[in-house]
């Protein structure tokens, strides 16, 4: 029986440039990217150096706290640049594809016998265990530490966010088999959410506690999904995976080849026609950009979304985690007197003061001006209308 998490504090903001629901397969990249600052809290240890060869699912580097745990490589070719930072700090590992398609296999017997050790060992052993993240602090995963719950949400309400209901359609069977196989590693059924208003994909799924999610953003946050269904008490540890990554593992498991897969959403009121792409993970970003007409001069590339995503080059690289990349324009203009209630009403605001929601009903078109200086806050009772935590904000 589902379980039911309905909210009310929070807004959704409604943006222009929602990707519509039109799949790409781009030309491949001749360059892909691993960041290491992509995995909180990791020591990178590198395996490889430059002019080295690599097969697609060839360790890069591995983390210096727990060896076990490798980061491979997206796509067959050669390690062309190591890029190092302060005090030698490994910044990017960049490889360049040769078009071929060598992969490193791996023998997997009926995963389904097997016990938690032996499951975590395959997923170590794939590359895939970085998929899998750990609360409290976001972390990778311990390994040797055993779970009180695991969380996956097929629900995403950040502005211009990717759908995952969309995103799974054709990966349906391998993300039931990464359910199965995360399952095993847990003494309780895993935690599927799914949005209230679109579950009929996610019925026939057997062997996980659903539970729904209705409510304005961020309703979609796992956080407030652990707290309501599984609270973090002192010591306790709680997996999170993120939908798509479930799919990969399952592909994993069914043909013993690590497939490194992202469906991004690339969207924003810069692109014209947004859409999705299916890419590997750590691609260039230019080959998607180029895909797509850019309508402004200047923009600021996102990967992620508006509120929690991280600037990037256009000539950038695809976050290991991201599943959206937002473009909008770069906020060069200064706005006089734009605090007067009547000006500008096409800015987007939370209040009525400025009556934007008389206004572009159909999405706002933001850039990334402040619109101001940087200010202390005030406290006004303000942020909790859009904070769900039972926590101050």
């Amino acid at each position: 029986m589902s379980k039911d998490i309905q909210i009310r504090n929070g807004s959704n903001l409604n943006l222009e440039g929602e990707a519509n629901k039109i799949l790409v397969d781009i030309p491949v990249s001749k360059t892909f990217s691993l960041n290491p600052d992509d995995f909180f809290n990791i020591t990178p240890k590198l395996i490889v150096k430059e002019g080295d060869s690599v097969k697609k699912g060839s360790p890069l580097f591995f983390s210096k706290q727990n060896p076990r745990i490798h980061f491979v490589s997206p796509v067959a070719g050669e390690v062309t640049v190591i890029v190092r930072g302060a005090k030698r700090k490994i910044l990017q590992v960049v490889v360049t594809s040769d078009g071929s398609n060598e992969v490193v296999s791996h023998e997997i017997s009926d995963f389904e016998s097997l016990d938690a050790d032996a499951v975590k060992e395959i997923i170590l052993k794939s590359g895939s265990w970085p998929f899998i993240k750990q609360r409290p602090y976001g972390t990778i995963a311990n390994p040797d530490d055993f779970p009180n719950a695991i969380f996956v949400s097929t629900i995403n309400t950040a502005p211009l966010g990717a759908d995952f209901q969309y995103i799974l359609e054709k990966k349906h069977d391998n993300f039931k088999t990464g359910l199965t196989v995360l399952n095993s590693l847990v003494d309780q059924a895993v935690f599927l959410g799914i949005d209230a208003a679109f579950s009929k994909p996610f019925e026939n799924i057997e062997n996980v506690q659903k539970y729904t999610v209705s409510g304005p953003h961020p309703a979609g946050n796992l956080s407030l999904h652990i707290q309501e269904l599984s609270p973090i008490n002192m010591g306790d540890k709680v997996w999170t995976v993120n939908a798509e990554d479930v799919a990969n593992i399952g592909n994993f498991v069914l043909t013993g080849v690590q497939d490194l897969k992202r469906t991004i959403a690339l969207a924003g009121s810069a692109v014209k026609y947004p859409k999705y792409f299916s890419v590997n993970i750590g691609i260039e970003l230019s080959p998607m950009l180029s895909e797509v007409t850019i309508t402004e001069d200047q923009v600021r590339c996102i990967n992620g979304d508006v509120l929690s995503g991280s600037t990037s080059h256009e000539n950038g690289y695809l976050g290991y985690y991201n599943n959206t990349v937002s473009v909008i324009p770069e906020g060069n203009d200064y706005r006089m007197f734009g605090w007067l209630p009547f000006k500008d009403n096409h800015i987007l605001s939370l209040s009525n003061t400025s009556f934007s929601k008389l206004f572009n009903k159909k999405g706002f078109s933001v850039d990334t001006n402040l619109n101001g200086e940087e200010r202390a806050i005030v406290v006004t009772g303000e942020m909790e209308k859009v904070f769900p935590l039972d926590l101050f904000p």
